[in-house]
């Protein structure tokens, strides 16, 4: 998550904080300025000093994967080529959104922003977000390019999530499926997938990398044991609209959080209350109240 003070200026103290948690915790990477990080409410140059912050401060402890996806290409190559330059090891970019466009057009997107920008690429396929999935015929041909190095399969269809791992990964070296799902983590990785970008490490993040070792090394018995046991908050964390959820669970242990920036807004009452037990089930405390403020202002 991107932490805000509570007159809505990024917390880049509580954001070191969040990193060492994550690093400490066994994470393999730091993802700044996703869609858990509220990119679209933070200006450009907000932006890079988030970037900035994170590659520093991570300084080479694990890769900085950062989000460079637009709905214009133009744009996209250029945080691209700014995330580059500025040290992050990879960027993730999901297929357009708004906009809609043609399998084809979805291709040469990824094509040009390829062509024009020397850092490995993380397809994103995020139906829900952008309004057009990325079919497996068309990865097979973004896969081509020797940038691409994985998907972060968030489509929720297992059957083209199989499609690709088989088709794609399996044949392709330096070609991993992720789940951008956590609930997904468990069958994806069953089917072959190589880990996942995950919401709830933002809390939970030893728990995440136990279950991740549990898949990696097969043993499905205490995978799907710690599953069950992090189901319940994998519900919550999309009990409304993410990072939400999550940033109001952090908000309840009195982790480094902060308000929002509209469209986003605080979680209802009620919300709150069934994200509470939630939390303590996991044997985590509910410290403080999250009373979350409306920041209008993205500057």
């Amino acid at each position: 998550v991107t932490p805000f003070l509570s007159d809505g200026e990024i917390d880049f103290e509580g954001l070191k904080q969040n990193v060492d948690f994550q690093i400490e915790s066994g994470v393999d990477a730091i993802l700044p300025l996703g869609t858990t990080g509220e990119a679209p409410t933070i200006s450009k140059d907000e932006q890079s000093k988030i970037l900035e912050c994170v590659v520093e401060y991570a300084n080479g402890r694990v890769p900085v994967v950062v989000g460079t996806g637009t709905n214009n290409t133009r744009e996209t190559i250029e945080l691209t080529k700014r995330a580059k330059s500025m040290g992050a090891q990879c960027a993730l970019i999901a297929q357009p959104y708004y906009s809609k466009p043609s399998q084809e057009g979805i291709f040469r997107h990824f094509e040009a922003v390829a062509e024009a920008c020397d850092l490995p690429i993380l397809v994103y396929n995020i139906k829900g977000r952008t309004g057009v999935n990325i079919e497996t015929s068309t990865m097979l041909r973004i896969a081509t390019i020797s940038t691409i190095c994985g998907v972060k399969e968030a489509s929720g269809d297992l059957a083209q999530i199989n499609d690709v791992i088989v088709e794609i990964q399996n044949k392709r070296d330096g070609f991993a499926v992720l789940s951008g799902d956590d609930a997904l983590t468990l069958p994806l990785m069953a089917l072959g997938g190589k880990g996942v970008v995950s919401v709830v490490t933002n809390i939970v993040p030893r728990r995440m990398v136990a279950l991740v070792s549990a898949l990696r090394s097969e043993n499905y018995p205490l995978a799907r044991k710690l599953h069950e046991e992090l189901l319940p908050i994998f519900k919550a964390s999309f009990i409304e609209s993410n990072p939400i959820p999550i940033k109001t669970m952090m908000r309840l242990c009195g982790m480094p959080a902060g308000p929002f920036r509209l469209p986003l807004c605080d979680a209802s009452e009620k919300n709150i209350e069934c994200i509470k037990p939630v939390l303590t089930g996991l044997g985590l405390s509910v410290v403080v109240s999250p009373e979350l403020k409306v920041v209008k202002s993205c500057s």
